[in-house]
């Protein structure tokens, strides 16, 4: 091996997105492409939850006829990863939300427009490759232009409305849900007996997520109020989660725990930033990748198979 081959890597260099092998070193590459402010909005994660769930392996069992395929709400999706809601994300590309979607298309995954997008739902439909789409409203901003906005997405084809509960009461997410004629999912859970409370509201769904919850606060992982959610609601809503997913192993022990599907964010965003719609379709294949070999791992052929017996939780250890 020459000399030149082994020299580490140039700081700025911004390797193919073919050559790298897991999100984190998407990130890398969205820090090389980004200035610090718009980087610094996407960075990092909180990952010791992951850390401390393991997987049971399994041996011997036929897995040939793998199949991450699940429904959520009459759609059926290619694997249970979503691209969840992102604001203004012409902040890390060009193209924002239509280099997006086009990837996300690719990869056969369906995509949570935001609100405050930079483009409206409308314009990504029309000028995107067909993939399933949904909007995210935010409750308690009842305006004209919200209610004009929300009418012009489901117009424009949005099959699920994502309704962010930050700050709001149930009676506003009500209103949002029977304005509309679609299914309906409250994004913002964080406890058994607010998903209990979704359920009495009619709501088709749930996304256990902290995202906008104050530091300050310290609010739990999502996915350590997982088990006790997914147990409170019994089958009778659909659960999402989002927050910190960054391999298939952490979608995976979502699933195990009672999770339908995962929205990843932060990671697309740095996908997007790097490399545009072919670094977000990179990403999104390699995380279904994961998954699959991961769950081949555990001796799980499809999703119906998966239970909580898949994983180990550990106890908490100095500093996590």
């Amino acid at each position: 091996m020459s000399a030149q081959e082994i020299m580490p890597e140039s700081p700025g260099r911004i390797a193919p997105a073919r050559e790298l092998v897991n999100a984190f070193e998407f990130e890398a590459m969205a820090q090389r492409s980004l200035g610090d402010s718009a980087f610094r909005q996407i960075a990092g994660s909180e990952r010791c939850a992951f850390e401390r769930i393991t997987f049971r392996p399994r041996m011997m069992v036929n897995t040939t006829k793998l199949d991450l395929t699940v429904e959520l709400f009459g759609q059926k999706m290619f694997a249970p990863i979503l691209v969840g809601p992102v604001s203004e994300q012409k902040r890390f590309h060009p193209e924002g939300e239509l280099a997006a979607v086009r990837g996300a298309a690719a990869a056969k995954t369906a995509v949570v427009v935001s609100a405050r997008s930079s483009f409206s739902l409308p314009e990504i439909a029309a000028r995107t490759e067909k993939a399933p789409l949904w909007y995210q409203a935010q409750a308690g901003e009842e305006t004209d232009e919200q209610l004009r906005r929300i009418d012009q997405a489901v117009q424009a084809g949005a099959k699920t409305l994502c309704i962010t509960a930050a700050g709001a009461d149930w009676s506003a997410i009500g209103r949002l849900r029977k304005r509309v004629g679609i299914p309906c999912v409250v994004k913002g859970i964080l406890s058994a007996d607010d998903a209990r409370a979704a359920v009495s509201e009619g709501l088709n769904g749930i996304v256990i997520s902290n995202y906008e919850m104050p530091a300050a606060s310290h609010p739990p992982a999502p996915i350590e109020v997982l088990p006790s959610i997914a147990d409170a609601v019994a089958g009778k809503t659909v659960v999402l989660i989002d927050g910190s997913f960054r391999r298939g192993s952490d979608i995976l022990k979502a699933l195990a725990l009672g999770a339908r599907a995962v929205l990843l964010a932060r990671p697309v965003m740095w996908a997007l930033a790097a490399y545009g719609a072919a670094g977000v379709q990179t990403l999104l294949e390699m995380l279904q990748t994961e998954l699959a070999r991961d769950m081949a791992m555990c001796g799980k052929p499809n999703l119906q198979s998966l239970d909580p017996s898949v994983v180990r939780i550990h106890a908490r250890g100095p500093g996590c």
